[in-house]
């Protein structure tokens, strides 16, 4: 009877196979071993090195030689500044701009986007705020928070930052409307500031409609105030604004505020006000 006979190619030896794969993976990462690396993105080279030099320098805000590691410990995520933001980037902790093409502009798929989130109309045209005298250098206004009258919607209201009366501690600003906001006055009083003595701008508006009665909040130095503002019935009269305290706190900034209007609501009439407390976790709280 005649055997059939077994095949001795190599291809179906085991150990010939073994062996082969060996050889195969050796020459990879020889040849892996001595391939030029691929270039690191800046974000990844500042997560690796995590320090700056002033030749590593790709914005005249990051401090030459700043530890990307304290972040957290100095609260710069926490900041809303030009510093912070481009301390940030640069640390591949947020986003900076994004590449263009050889055009010049972004991709198809951006444009789309872009296209599809802007408003339609952001408005008429644009209202100064800030009217009567200004004197250089307390010349700079910024952070508005407006609101209207539920019961007069001529009325609005517009509370900012204004340096004018720097010089006698009172940063704060009010511009009032009683045309539905084609033009704005702003408020002043007979020795030329605004109403709001001793407050440091960060402003809050609230209508509260039970009592008519309009409040804004500001950082207030007034008594053992933190948080603090002033309120009137007749904003328009800069002599009419009374002075109240919300909190005492040393570390409270960047407050914020809402007033419930609705009269069928559970809690119509009540008012609320936000605030960070920096005492705790740099203003984590």
């Amino acid at each position: 009877m005649k055997k059939k006979s077994t095949s001795q190619s190599a291809f179906f030896n085991l150990r010939v196979l073994v062996g082969l794969f060996v050889g195969l993976a050796g020459i990879s990462l020889a040849l892996f071993a001595t391939a030029k690396p691929y270039p690191l993105t800046p974000a990844q080279a500042q997560q690796k090195y995590r320090v700056t030099t002033k030749s590593q320098q790709i914005s005249p805000l990051i401090p030459p030689g700043f530890d990307c590691s304290k972040i957290q410990q100095l609260g710069i995520d926490k900041m809303e500044n030009f510093r912070a933001g481009a301390i940030m980037i640069f640390c591949g902790q947020a986003e900076g701009g994004g590449e263009r093409d050889e055009a010049g502009s972004s991709s198809a798929f951006s444009k789309l986007v872009h296209k599809l989130t802007v408003p339609v109309n952001f408005g008429g045209t644009d209202v100064d705020l800030v009217t009567g005298t200004e004197t250089p250098p307390h010349i700079i206004q910024s952070e508005t928070f407006t609101g209207a009258n539920p019961d007069n919607p001529d009325q609005v209201l517009a509370g900012f930052n204004d340096s004018r009366c720097a010089d006698s501690n009172n940063y704060s600003g009010l511009s009032i409307s009683t045309d539905g906001g084609l033009t704005f006055t702003r408020v002043t009083n007979g020795s030329g500031c605004s109403p709001f003595a001793n407050t440091f701008g960060d402003p809050v508006a609230l209508y509260n409609k039970p009592t008519g009665t309009w409040f804004t909040v500001w950082l207030d130095a007034n008594g053992s105030c933190t948080l603090g503002g002033y309120k009137s019935t007749t904003p328009d009269d800069p002599n009419s604004w009374t002075h109240f305290c919300v909190h005492n706190n040393g570390g409270d900034d960047r407050e914020s505020g809402w007033a419930d209007n609705n009269p069928s609501s559970p809690f119509f009439g009540r008012m609320y006000v936000s605030w960070n407390d920096f005492n705790v976790g740099s203003g984590a709280l």
